[in-house]
């Protein structure tokens, strides 16, 4: 079986990478492969030139330095290309598009990197004529991907959204863009399979692929000699977004409130799969930020964080660790986009927990006066430390909470059963 999956941001390969893995297995356990399909014997793509035995990085936790697992020689017999970056490349997929190249933000920012984004679209359309697809799966990054779905349902290739766009949040009359060109949406918030469903739009809410993960295995004390911070401080993590635009508008305003609150905190800065680390060391200059190659540890032993709008807020979440969710965007693009947000809160966890878990500080809002004030709430032992962590193990048991039948298998696994058996109801494999 070749598929073709396509990926754009950090957060949307992470998955990307987690959903192949699990497809592999899930294949290898349902003995679906090539034959099963029906292929002729001697048809093999660029990406199932080497079948043998492959160690890859698993993708369980962003960015992490994890155990390693072995890609048996019958798992081969689904292969992966399309768009991605470091992490499906670790998984097996040939990436034809890099993902980085995509990450751009804001309805103003992403008109000067139109005639870059079209070519590799045009890129991606011809790699998918030249190598015919059995299945695509597009992931997040609406902008991009609902187009590749649309030429996917042209060329009659069955599509599936995992990690569906956020069109109940703005813009709810794009929902008929996933009604019209997928034949499966995969949402990864509770909420998200009711409001589809009831527009018409086959969804199953498969958990988030970031509720099953475990605490990190490295202690404190070894994480902090391994990146040379003082772990007689407390931290604080700071997460100013996953692509240059957003890191440009968000990332200054959180130097200066680690500038306020002062030497007596060590910050570390997780870097984004998607950011370059010299871009990110011009813009800190002077300021003693550490910077490290993943986010969950550095979340997990942090006392709090200050964390821009996005996938890092349900990262915190999951870690338990208190923050301020920040943001910013071009003046131009907040008056364009806010009248047609159609929720009344912007942090994901506050959007799950249906009340205000976290604080949260856009546009005007989001001062360094701001930010520290609604911290230091947070970083002493009281009531407001103790009542948002509650409210973040509430939103980790809602993302949770799937179903009993399915509890044992983690987002990914889920998806992949569903795929696999969408894709046996077509005539590919056996039942």
């Amino acid at each position: 079986m070749l598929i073709l999956i396509s990926a754009g941001e950090a957060s949307g390969e992470m998955y990307g990478a987690q959903l192949i893995e699990a497809l592999r297995r899930a294949a290898a356990t349902n003995n679906v492969g090539t034959a099963a399909l029906g292929r002729p014997a001697g048809r093999r793509s660029t990406a199932d030139a080497d079948e043998k035995p492959a160690e890859l990085r698993s993708a369980g936790q962003p960015g992490a330095a994890v155990p390693t697992q072995t890609i048996l020689p019958t798992q081969a017999n689904v292969s992966f290309f399309g768009v991605g970056g470091d992490r499906m490349r670790a998984a097996g997929c040939d990436t034809v598009v890099d993902a980085k190249d995509l990450a751009v933000v804001g309805i103003t920012e992403i008109l000067g990197h139109l005639p870059k984004i079209l070519e590799l679209y045009r890129h991606l359309l011809r790699e998918a004529d030249r190598r015919k697809p059995d299945l695509a799966i597009v992931i997040d990054s609406p902008a991009f991907n609902w187009r590749v779905a649309r030429q996917m349902k042209r060329r009659g290739i069955p599509t599936v959204y995992y990690v569906a766009p956020q069109f109940w949040a703005w813009r709810q009359g794009r929902v008929r863009l996933l009604r019209d060109y997928i034949d499966k949406a995969l949402v990864i918030f509770p909420f998200e399979e009711k409001f589809y469903r009831d527009r018409g739009v086959d969804a199953t809410f498969v958990g988030h692929p970031l509720a099953e993960l475990p605490a990190p295995a490295i202690a404190r004390g070894d994480y902090a000699k391994q990146f040379g911070l003082d772990a007689s401080k407390e931290w604080i993590t700071l997460m100013p977004g996953s692509r240059v635009k957003e890191v440009r508008m968000n990332l200054p305003t959180i130097l200066e409130s680690a500038a306020v609150l002062g030497a007596d905190y060590e910050y570390v800065l997780p870097v984004a799969a998607t950011l370059e680390r010299r871009f990110l060391r011009s813009l800190i200059g002077a300021h003693r930020i550490t910077l490290v190659p993943e986010a969950l540890a550095a979340l997990y032993h942090s006392r709090a964080g200050i964390i821009a709008s996005g996938t890092a807020t349900v990262e915190a979440a999951m870690m338990g660790t208190p923050f301020v969710m920040v943001y910013r965007v071009s003046a131009l693009t907040y008056r364009l986009g806010k009248p047609r947000v159609k929720v009344p809160r912007f942090a994901m966890v506050n959007l799950i927990a249906e009340e205000e878990v976290v604080p949260e500080l856009v546009q005007d809002d989001f001062t360094a006066a701001n930010v520290v004030n609604r911290l230091r709430e947070i970083l002493v032992e009281g009531a407001a430390r103790d009542r948002m962590i509650r409210g973040l193990r509430e939103v980790k048991a809602r993302l949770r909470r799937v179903g009993v039948h399915v509890e044992e298998r983690d987002a990914a696994g889920r998806a992949a059963e569903i795929i696999l058996a969408m894709m046996r109801g077509r005539g590919f494999g056996e039942a």
